[in-house]
């Protein structure tokens, strides 16, 4: 028996509200991720990932109110990301009701503190969220980028998944930094390169726009499917989504 497919809707939170443009009309505050939360966990949603865009390159923690205020809410999974540096924020944001705890520039700065992570709590809490685009100089053909994209790791992005893993990373969040709100669908041939060189859990994210769009990232090589926008814009429901891919033969929940 194959392991569900998790589909997965994204905050993407800054200043306390989620910043993707959410039109749900029986929302009281379109932009609160508790109430959002809420939404997706009613709709079955598998696992709800907050991440708290601003944190890192603002160099401040994760908001642990908001983390509270959504754990408290939902009973999935609640991944939480964003400025997260080191053993003691991920201990604060376990205490704050997270399940599991992104890392992404703090572990390219520091490789150990994957390491350390996964000896302290466990591989199943760490998640290495990697931002990955095309780059014609690189070994596979992708790097990792920082800042939102904006600048580039100077990491080979399979080498750096494989070391991730390597380390005692429990999944790796695989954003696709090209497909990135075009909504034309996941990057296949990044999944599957990605997928060849890991064993973990894979987590696509990056460029979903229809509910077709979640059976190929998966027959590729996900094992979740994380999407943002056409969750908060209501174009696809979880539910679409878990249909699509139920059709195409994938288990879910």
């Amino acid at each position: 028996m194959s392991l569900a497919v998790r589909v997965i809707p994204c905050l993407d939170v800054d200043g306390g509200r989620v910043v993707k443009g959410i039109n749900f009309q029986d929302l009281r505050d379109a932009g609160d991720p508790v109430e959002l939360a809420k939404v997706y966990d009613a709709e079955g949603a598998d696992e709800l990932t907050f991440l708290d865009i601003s944190a890192s390159h603002e160099g401040r923690a994760t908001t642990m109110e908001i983390v509270s205020a959504t754990a408290e809410q939902v009973f999935i999974p609640l991944t939480v990301g964003g400025g997260v540096a080191s053993v003691a924020d991920v201990d604060r944001l376990l205490r704050a009701g997270a399940d599991k705890v992104a890392i992404n520039t703090a572990a390219i700065r520091r490789p150990e503190l994957i390491a350390e992570v996964a000896d302290r709590f466990g591989n199943q809490v760490l998640v290495l969220s990697v931002d990955a685009r095309r780059a014609a100089g690189t070994p596979s053909g992708f790097e990792v980028t920082t800042h939102g994209g904006r600048q580039s790791a100077g990491l080979d992005a399979l080498e750096w998944a494989a070391r991730a893993a390597e380390l005692g990373a429990g999944e790796i969040l695989l954003n696709a930094m090209d497909a990135d709100g075009t909504e034309d669908g996941f990057d296949l041939d990044l999944i599957g390169a990605v997928r060849r060189e890991v064993a973990i859990p894979i987590i696509a994210s990056g460029g979903a726009g229809a509910a077709a769009h979640f059976p190929p990232a998966v027959a590729a090589g996900a094992d979740a499917v994380l999407a943002a926008t056409i969750f908060h814009f209501g174009k696809v429901r979880v539910g679409e989504a878990k249909d699509a891919l139920r059709a195409a033969g994938a288990a879910v929940r």
